[in-house]
């Protein structure tokens, strides 16, 4: 595990959500340049804007989830796998997807990380 990256040190003290932040680091790290802001709630990928993003919900509420990641589209996209999608500004659609294991960051959420990077520009 990348125990140095910001992301999976937001995770400390959660192994689960750690697992997964390293392998969602990883994964926008193919993906290109790109800047990683941490504060108190979440972990932020962003280039001209955000585009993906993680938190803990067991911070929130509680919950057995050990991490969501929340990926900025330009459309909406169906899928069951999402926890919840909804429409905060007019070009960008928030898709929540609740991630319990590291294999869950599969070929589909890699292809939905990498439309949300290249929306980013």
């Amino acid at each position: 595990m990348v125990a140095e990256h910001p992301a999976v040190r937001f995770f400390a003290g959660h192994p689960d959500g750690q697992a997964v932040a390293a392998v969602v680091a990883r994964v926008v790290a193919s993906s290109g340049p790109h800047e990683v802001r941490v504060s108190r709630s979440q972990v932020a990928f962003r280039r001209r804007t955000g585009f993906a993003y993680l938190w803990r919900p067991g911070q929130y509420v509680a919950s057995d989830v050990p991490a969501v990641l929340s990926i900025a589209l330009p459309r909406a996209v169906a899928s069951p796998r999402w926890k919840q999608v909804v429409h905060p500004s007019a070009h960008t659609w928030m898709h929540h997807l609740e991630l319990h294991a590291p294999g869950q960051v599969d070929a589909e959420v890699r292809d939905w990380l990498s439309e949300a990077y290249d929306a980013a520009g």
